[in-house]
């Protein structure tokens, strides 16, 4: 007995705290602890310094699993018991925090959904008519128009994000070339280029899809404002807005056709020049 506890005496007091280095000479009224499968120095730890550590790594929740960091061991973690009012208030606790993600969710969709109804039936009066939109969705079915009216906005963003200016770009950038009446028109616009330039994805940029989103939702304001200017002798608000939605499509992608086609040359003709030497280099 006297040679076991002889043995055991020396291994318990080369413990040394792997967080804080401490040994038992530095500190004999700490409490050690084995936590994991790890020998050797990493074995021992101050109970104090353990706590910690796992504090820092759950980071207020409690609940999460923490490991080892050398042999991956999950830490054995265990607390007092609680009493029944304790034990009800931390149950409502962890089922509210496990619940707020999906109500908080089924409010933002909730949320859009409606934004998207009131938007619709906006764009409705707007371009039927004050009226005339009004009687449509009265006469309408409920149902048509819960499922309808959020379709609006959305219809209006994907027809936005068809690019058709870009295949028309293509066609003029291939076929320009061939054809006279453009140069005449455009000095320059078919002369080969010296190089081909790259050009970035437009859907990549945030800014871009804030530009889509915007420009699809104002455009029914653009089209019925186009209609009564362009259009004004036609008697149908509905005719008069298809019309004047047609117009502002076709004007602004021939502008914006022209447009990234001088950016293209600009930036094919593009050039580095030397760095200027210093005097007396």
């Amino acid at each position: 007995m006297a040679e076991q506890t002889g043995l055991a005496l020396p291994q318990t007091m080369d413990r040394s705290c792997w967080v804080c280095f401490a040994t038992d000479e530095d500190d004999r009224t700490a409490e050690w602890v084995r936590p994991c499968r790890c020998r050797g120095s990493t074995k021992w730890v101050h109970q104090t310094c353990l706590q910690r550590w796992v504090d820092e790594k759950q980071r207020g929740n409690s609940t999460a699993r923490v490991a080892c960091p050398q042999c991956n061991a999950e830490y054995l973690i265990v607390f007092p018991k609680l009493g029944p009012v304790v034990y009800v208030l931390d149950l409502a606790d962890r089922l509210i925090s496990k619940a707020c993600p999906f109500a908080a969710a089924g409010i933002m969709v909730g949320s859009i959904y409606w934004t998207a109804v009131t938007y619709g039936a906006v764009t409705v009066m707007q371009v039927v008519g004050h009226k005339e939109g009004l009687d449509v969705m009265e006469r309408a079915d409920p149902l048509f128009l819960l499922i309808g009216l959020p379709t609006i906005p959305v219809m209006l963003i994907l027809g936005k994000m068809i690019r058709w200016e870009d295949y028309v770009l293509r066609l003029w950038r291939k076929y320009s070339n061939k054809l006279q009446i453009l140069n005449s028109i455009f000095p320059g616009i078919g002369c080969p280029v010296p190089r081909i330039p790259a050009e970035a994805n437009p859907l990549a940029d945030h800014v871009s899809a804030t530009r889509i989103l915007c420009g699809a939702l104002v455009f029914p304001t653009i089209a019925t404002i186009v209609g009564k200017l362009m259009f004004s002798s036609v008697n149908s608000n509905l005719q008069r807005t298809i019309l004047g939605g047609i117009a502002f499509v076709a004007i602004k992608g021939a502008f914006k056709v022209y447009f990234k086609q001088q950016q293209y040359l600009r930036q094919a003709h593009r050039k580095i020049l030397n760095y200027p030497e210093q005097e007396g280099a």
